[in-house]
């Protein structure tokens, strides 16, 4: 919610380079922690500057391409994202079994500066100069993305339909091992199946988002999700769950997930062209907000199968109503106008 006000009205190579720096010195701070409660606030504000990198690199993507390509580099960048999930703890476990956990910290600052050094002599500012405005004309366009339905609508949709996953993840270990009985050691490994689900929806869209409205392609892939849940729900109501069964349906929602994420966020951060980097900020958070509010209503109730089944059909189906709600405004967005993007290509 700061770095996007702020690149749109500094430039987002200041915003970012801001941002690297803090991560950097946090790290650092958190390497020669002397106790839990520096290491603690150390971290917070290490994660402080680094969700700059997430917010900036979207706005930056929005500003170098038009809406349908820059939903196919975000389908490839979101490849990279949630690549990085699942990769760093078997790296982190490494290095601390080698050496002990502060060489990760270690390991992180020197990432911190490298990113930082990169960015700061490769990084060329992407913030078109006919944006420049005044600030009293970034709050009105601030509170007008607040106040639009078309953001809301894909923004909240977008949220609903892609941080539900976190709900099933949350309650994924009480269901293997609870309900179905897998030792806790094979939990990682379905798991990473949902990753490489993300990952094939995040390439299918990569490829196939260019021959199809944003909006259809975006409804299409989140109604793969919707069906999926309702599979998954209809198994738990029957007493007929598998780990087949599940595993299998829970991979076609996790594709959903990852060809509906790029297309959301292309469609939310090009509402208003003039605050790119703010969509993309309260986009963010907005994910973080409902993600978060959806693993703490998983925990309702005594059966976690049935809670993550019902939850993400729920999801799916306010994102559904929500794009479809986005897509009946009136605003017309950039592309349909016939306007080109503002930035080089």
């Amino acid at each position: 919610m700061v770095y996007g006000p702020a690149s749109d009205r500094f430039g987002r190579r200041p915003a970012l380079l801001v941002g690297l720096s803090i991560f950097t010195i946090a790290s650092a701070a958190a390497l020669f922690a002397p106790d839990t409660h520096t290491l603690v606030i150390a971290r917070f504000f290490q994660a402080l500057g680094g969700c700059s990198g997430l917010a900036l690199a979207r706005a930056i993507i929005r500003d170098t391409s038009q809406a349908h390509e820059a939903a196919r580099r975000l389908a490839l960048t979101n490849l990279l994202v949630t690549a990085g999930p699942a990769v760093a703890p078997l790296i982190g476990a490494a290095l601390s079994s080698f050496w002990g956990w502060r060489t990760i910290l270690m390991g992180l600052s020197a990432l911190g500066a490298a990113n930082f050094v990169l960015a700061w002599r490769i990084l060329p500012e992407t913030r078109p100069e006919a944006r420049l405005a005044s600030a009293s004309r970034y709050a009105r366009d601030y509170f007008g993305l607040i106040r639009s339905r078309q953001f809301l609508g894909y923004a909240i949709g977008g949220a609903c339909a892609t941080t539900s996953l976190y709900a099933f993840i949350a309650c994924a270990p009480f269901i293997f091992v609870d309900r179905l009985h897998v030792p806790s050691a094979s939990v990682g490994v379905y798991l990473a199946l949902l990753v490489s689900g993300l990952w094939l929806g995040s390439l299918l869209a990569s490829r196939l988002i260019g021959r199809f409205s944003l909006v259809r392609f975006l409804v299409a892939a989140n109604g793969l999700s919707v069906t999926a849940a309702a599979a998954f729900l209809a198994m738990v109501i029957a007493d007929r769950a598998t780990l087949i069964g599940i595993v299998g349906t829970m991979f076609a929602f996790s594709v959903g997930v990852g060809a509906a994420a790029p297309a959301a966020l292309a469609q939310a951060i090009s509402v208003n062209p003039r605050v790119t980097g703010t969509a993309s900020g309260l986009y963010g958070s907005i994910q973080m907000a409902v993600g978060a509010a959806l693993v703490a209503l998983v925990g309702l109730g005594a059966n976690p199968a049935l809670a993550s089944a019902s939850l993400l059909l729920a999801s799916g189906v306010v994102a559904q109503a929500s794009f479809w709600m986005a897509r009946r405004e009136d605003a017309v967005l950039p592309e349909q106008a016939g306007e080109a993007a503002p930035g080089p290509a």
